[in-house]
């Protein structure tokens, strides 16, 4: 079972049609239809509402990992966890960090090895705040579309979407709402690009702060 399938099958359990689901998600029938059909997927915000609408989680509609409904009513259980650092995401340097941010049980439960860092900058702002708590999973292989944390000698460490292209090149690029922002494009012959985790988690980092 896929993406398109499962939230096919989760919108009928939930007795909603996709014009009910648009609308939830402020959203057009058209963009449901395009999920449902296997034609896209949706951003990482809307993902996570189109979750809580259908009663599960993102990891089970992207990857059908775990139950495939959670209890709403089930005790949010908050775990403290370090964050190990500051990265960029348009603005700002690489830095230290010591600050201790709330993260979700079920999402430490699911990514073991998870650690935080705290993004700051406005080239991935159409996925995350400018200002945001990232859960990066080292182990994770990014897919095409994903966020990953990337490290490499020009830039520090910084978020972009991955894309895989040809011949073993990797595009990463700004996803925002500001244009300005060039991709990195990384060939085989290229220095290369250290790929340290996909990001699995987000949350605005005045919201988990501890």
């Amino acid at each position: 079972m896929d993406f398109s399938t499962r939230v096919k099958a989760l919108r009928e359990d939930a007795g909603l049609t996709q014009a009910q689901l648009a609308e939830g998600l402020g959203l057009t029938n058209r963009a449901i239809g395009a999920w449902e059909s296997g034609r896209s997927k949706p951003r990482l915000d809307k993902l996570t509402r189109l979750a809580e609408i259908l009663g599960t989680t993102p990891d089970y509609l992207m990857n059908g990992d775990g139950p495939d409904h959670i209890d709403p009513h089930a005790t949010s259980v908050l775990v403290p966890m370090k964050a190990i650092g500051v990265t960029c995401m348009g603005q700002g340097n690489e830095q230290g960090a010591d600050t201790t941010i709330e993260v979700p049980e079920g999402v430490v439960s699911r990514h073991p090895d998870l650690f935080i860092v705290h993004g700051i900058g406005s080239c991935m702002n159409r996925r995350f705040p400018e200002n945001a708590a990232l859960g990066i999973d080292p182990h994770m292989r990014p897919e095409t579309g994903d966020a990953v944390l990337v490290r490499d000698e020009a830039h520090g460490s910084f978020v972009h979407v991955y894309m895989a292209g040809s011949g073993g090149t990797v595009l990463l690029s700004a996803d925002s709402w500001q244009e300005g922002y060039e991709d990195v494009v990384v060939g085989p012959h290229d220095p290369p690009v250290e790929v340290l985790g996909t990001v699995v988690w987000w949350q605005a980092y005045e919201d988990v702060v501890r």
